[in-house]
C-alpha cells in the first residue's frame, strides 16, 4: 500500500530586503534631502559656466568686456555676435574642415582598432603578449610627449598644412583597441569555429560575423573618436596655418581685433561648435549607453 505525501502549492514569494517604514516615518530622511541638495548644488555648479556662455554670447562686445555679473547686459539681448560670425564666413569652411577631418579619423580608427583588436583577441602569434602590454602602455604616455617627434615626421613627409597631416597622427588610439579586445573576447567563438569548417576565410568571419556582432560597441566607440576628433586642438593648432584649412576649436583664438578679444563673438562661435556634437549625443545617446554596458568587462 503506497501513500502519497501531499504537496504545499508553489507559490511566487519575492523577498524584499529593503526596510519597512515604521508608522509615521516621512520617506525624506535626512540623508537623502542632503544628498539630493548636494546633487543639485554640483549639477547647477557644473552648468553655470555654460549659461554665463550662453550669456555672453547673446550680450554686445561692450557688456561682454565689461564683466559684470548680469547676465543681460545693459544693452539688453542681441544676436549681433552669431550674425557676425555667421557673415565672415569662416564658421561654415571651418565647421566643414572640422565635420570632414573628424569623419575621416572615426573611419580609419575604429577601422585600425578593429583589425588590432581581433588580431589579439583571436590570433596566436609571437610576442602576442608583449606587444598587447606595450599598446596598453602608451595609455599613460600623454600626447603632448609625442607633438615634436610629430611635427618633425609631418615636416619630413611635407604633410604640414595639409588634411593628411592633420588626419593621420590622430587615428591611432589605444583605449580603442583595449576596449574593442574586451568585447572581441566576449564573442562565443563557436560561431566563428562553423563558419571556418564551412570554409569562411578568417577576414570573411571579422567581417561577416564578428563585426555585425559588434555593433553597439562599434557605434560607441565611434561617437567617443568623433569628439575626441572635433574637440582636439593642440595638433590642429600646430600643424595647420592655412586659415581655409581651420578648424572650428583653432578657429576660436582668431576671434580678435585690434581692440583684443571679442568675447560674444568668441562664445558665440563656440555655441555654434558645440550645438553638432550636441545633436550627435541626442541621436545616439542609447547606441553610446548600450554599447558602454555590452563591453565584456564583466566576465573577463
Amino acid at each position: 500500500m503506497s501513500t502519497s505525501v501531499p504537496t504545499m502549492p508553489e507559490t511566487d514569494v519575492t523577498v524584499s530586503t529593503r526596510r519597512p517604514r515604521k508608522p509615521g516615518e516621512s520617506p525624506f530622511s535626512a540623508a537623502r534631502v542632503v544628498a539630493f541638495i548636494a546633487l543639485v548644488t554640483m549639477a547647477l555648479l557644473w552648468l553655470l559656466p555654460i549659461l554665463w556662455a550662453v550669456a555672453t554670447a547673446f550680450k554686445t562686445e561692450t557688456d561682454a568686456a565689461s564683466g559684470g555679473l548680469n547676465p543681460i547686459g545693459e544693452s539688453g539681448l542681441t544676436t549681433q555676435a552669431f550674425r557676425t560670425v555667421l557673415d565672415e564666413g569662416n564658421v561654415y569652411i571651418r565647421g566643414l574642415n572640422s565635420l570632414w577631418t573628424s569623419a575621416v579619423i572615426t573611419i580609419i580608427t575604429v577601422g585600425i582598432s578593429a583589425l588590432a583588436a581581433y588580431a589579439f583577441s583571436r590570433l596566436a602569434f609571437t610576442g602576442q603578449k608583449v606587444l598587447f602590454i606595450a599598446v596598453i602602455a602608451s595609455i599613460i604616455v600623454p600626447p603632448q610627449a609625442l607633438i615634436i617627434p610629430l611635427y618633425y615626421q609631418m615636416l619630413t613627409f611635407n604633410m604640414v598644412d595639409t588634411y593628411w597631416g592633420l588626419i593621420l597622427p590622430q587615428v591611432v588610439m589605444a583605449p580603442i583597441v583595449f576596449i574593442l579586445k574586451k568585447f572581441f573576447d566576449a564573442v562565443p567563438i563557436e560561431l566563428e569555429d562553423a563558419a571556418r569548417v564551412d570554409g569562411a576565410s578568417r577576414l570573411r568571419v571579422f567581417w561577416s560575423i564578428v563585426l555585425p556582432l559588434s555593433r553597439p560597441i562599434l557605434g560607441a566607440v565611434s561617437i567617443f573618436v568623433f569628439i575626441q576628433a572635433w574637440n582636439n586642438f593642440l595638433w590642429p593648432f600646430l600643424v595647420i596655418n592655412d586659415t581655409f584649412l581651420m578648424t572650428l576649436p583653432v578657429g576660436l583664438q582668431t576671434v580678435m581685433s585690434a581692440y583684443g578679444i571679442q568675447y560674444a563673438q568668441t562664445m558665440a562661435q563656440a555655441l555654434l561648435a558645440a550645438l553638432p556634437l550636441i545633436v550627435v549625443f541626442l541621436l545616439f545617446q542609447r547606441q553610446i549607453v548600450k554599447g558602454v554596458a555590452t563591453t565584456g568587462f564583466g566576465g573577463q
